[in-house]
């Protein structure tokens, strides 16, 4: 395993006062991270999945995948807003303090929140849920890591976001 690495959360909330859904991540990857722009990882499958729900062409640029959110009335952001991590390991965070959601919750008609992956639901149930008492579902995660489910069942459960 290589070095830990106090990281600060680097990318600010994405949300308007028409995001109806929140997506919530547990941290950046460091691909995202050098991207600057939520699930920047070329093999994170949360871009194909939100074309294929849409029905619209995959967002490439930063711009057109906050675009294509805003649009939407998604609004994303991490549980974690700063930690102790190694590399992009979810398994490695330590030392984690929560974001405040309470902005988003409180400036938009939020009425789902998905965390992607069980990382996320995980972190958001020990640091954010008590805070805010609004519960959340947990997602399959989009994350390469998470080859076992294939695209067109991570397509078919993320489905539940559009009700």
């Amino acid at each position: 395993m290589g070095q830990y690495e106090h990281i600060v959360h680097p990318i600010p909330p994405l949300w308007d006062e028409t995001s109806r859904i929140l997506i919530l991540g547990s941290f950046p990857s460091v691909k995202t991270r050098e991207m600057k722009f939520f699930y920047g990882h070329p093999q994170n499958r949360f871009w194909f999945v939100m074309a294929e729900l849409f029905q619209e062409t995959y967002p490439v640029t930063a711009e057109e995948r906050r675009s294509f959110l805003l649009r939407h009335h998604i609004a994303a952001w991490d549980v974690i807003g700063e930690c102790d991590i190694v590399g992009s390991s979810d398994a490695s965070i330590r030392n984690v303090r929560a974001n405040d959601l309470r902005p988003i919750l409180e400036g938009a008609p939020i009425r789902k929140i998905c965390a992607n992956g069980k990382t996320a639901f995980r972190l958001y149930q020990k640091y954010i849920f008590p805070v805010t008492g609004r519960e959340a579902v947990c997602l399959p995660s989009t994350s390469p890591a998470n080859a076992a489910v294939r695209l067109p069942q991570l397509t078919e459960a993320w489905r539940t976001i559009l009700s």
